[in-house]
C-alpha cells in the first residue's frame, strides 16, 4: 500500500511482483534510471553557474543543435545504464544508431532495452525553465545471450514493460508506470532521496488548458485550426486557456495535474510531425493511458502504432480524454 513518506526504493520493492517477469532485473533498471536523473539533475541545477550552456558544436541525427548539457545527460544515462550491465541494449534519440551492450563474458542474458530522451526541452536550459528526461522500456523480442537487433527496438508502444520522465524544475520528480497506475516521487535535495508525493496520479476527463505552439497555426492542418478556435471561443467553459512551456515533460506534467491537452501536429514544414515516437510519444502516451487520459495521433492510437525506423516521427494529441476526442472530431471532420 503506497503511503506518502514512502522512498521510491521502498516503492520498487514494494511493487516488485506487479511485473510480469518479476527478475528483479526491472526494479534494478529503474533505480539505474534514479541514480542517474539525480547526476543530471545536479549538473542541470548549476548550469547558470559554469560554462556548460549553449551548443556543442555538433548535431544530432535529427539536425539539431546539440546542447552541452544535452550531450552530458546522454553520456550520464548510456554510462550509467551499461556499466551496470541490466540492459542488453540503449536506443537514445541523440544517437544515430541503437548501442549493443555486452556482458564481461561478451554474452548478455539480460532482457530489457531501454529507449531514452535524455534531455528534452533542453533549449530551455539558459532561460532557466524547466526541462527533463523521457525513458521507456521494452522486454527485448529475440533470443536472450545475442546481441539485439532492430527488431528489439521497434515495438509498438502497447509493449511497453515500463515509462515515465524526470522533470528537473522547481522541484526534481520521477513520475513513471509499470502497467499499473501512475505514481511521482519528488527529490528531498537535502538527503538525495525521492519521497512518494503524487501517488495513483490521473488526469481530469475534462480539462480547460490547450498547449500548443500558435507560431505554427499557419501551418498546422485545418482540423487542428477548428479545434483551436473552438478552444478559443467564448461558450459553455469556454475559452480554454492558452499555456505551452516548449518542454514536453513540463507541458505533459502541468495538464495531467490541473487538465488539459498537449498538441503538437504535423505542419506543411513537418508532413510527419516532429516529436519522436519511440523517445517521446509512446513513453507519454502510456502514461496518459495509465492515467487515465489519451494520446492519439489525431486518427489512431499512439500506442497502436507499429514502429519502422528508430527515429520516427509523429502528430501527438495527448491529456484529458474528452478533450483529445474533441480534438480527434475536427481531425475527423476536416
Amino acid at each position: 500500500m503506497a503511503t506518502k513518506n514512502q522512498t521510491l526504493g521502498e516503492f520498487i520493492i514494494e511493487n516488485q511482483t506487479e511485473f510480469k517477469y518479476s527478475s528483479g532485473e526491472l526494479s534494478r533498471l529503474i533505480n539505474s534510471i534514479r541514480l542517474a536523473a539525480k547526476v543530471v539533475n545536479h549538473e542541470v541545477n548549476k548550469a547558470g553557474l559554469v560554462d556548460i550552456l549553449g551548443a556543442a558544436g555538433d548535431t544530432n541525427i535529427q539536425g539539431e543543435d546539440q546542447q552541452k548539457l544535452d550531450v552530458y545527460a546522454n553520456d550520464i544515462f548510456i554510462k550509467t545504464l551499461t556499466n551496470r550491465e541490466i540492459v542488453c541494449g540503449i536506443a537514445s534519440e541523440e544517437e544515430d544508431d541503437f548501442i549493443t551492450i555486452t556482458g564481461r563474458n561478451k554474452k548478455n542474458d539480460n532482457k530489457y532495452v531501454v529507449l531514452i530522451d535524455p534531455l528534452d526541452g533542453s533549449s530551455n536550459i539558459d532561460v532557466n525553465v524547466s526541462v527533463g528526461t523521457i525513458f521507456s522500456i521494452y522486454r527485448r523480442v529475440t533470443e536472450a545471450g545475442t546481441p539485439v537487433t532492430l527488431e528489439d527496438f521497434l515495438q509498438p508502444g502497447d509493449k511497453q514493460v515500463a515509462a515515465g520522465y524526470i522533470v528537473y524544475g522547481t522541484s526534481t520528480m520521477i513520475v513513471y508506470t509499470t502497467g499499473h497506475g501512475v505514481n511521482g516521487f519528488t527529490l528531498n535535495p537535502a538527503i538525495g532521496t525521492y519521497y512518494l508525493s503524487h501517488p495513483n496520479m490521473k488526469f481530469p476527463e475534462d480539462g480547460h488548458i490547450y498547449s500548443v505552439n500558435e507560431g505554427n497555426y499557419v501551418h498546422f492542418p485545418q482540423g487542428v485550426k477548428d479545434y483551436i478556435k473552438y478552444c478559443q471561443k467564448e461558450e459553455g467553459d469556454r475559452p480554454y486557456t492558452s499555456r505551452y512551456i516548449g518542454s514536453l515533460v513540463s507541458d505533459f506534467h502541468r495538464n495531467m495535474i490541473k487538465g488539459g491537452i498537449y498538441l503538437y501536429p504535423s505542419t506543411s514544414k513537418d508532413p510527419k510531425g516532429k516529436l519522436r515516437l519511440l523517445y517521446e510519444c509512446n513513453p507519454m502516451a502510456y502514461l496518459a493511458e495509465q492515467a487515465g487520459g489519451k494520446a492519439s495521433d489525431g486518427f489512431e492510437r499512439i500506442l497502436a502504432i507499429k514502429p519502422t525506423e528508430l527515429h520516427q516521427r509523429v502528430s501527438f494529441f495527448c491529456g484529458s480524454k474528452n478533450m483529445v476526442e474533441k480534438a480527434e472530431e475536427f481531425m475527423q471532420r476536416a
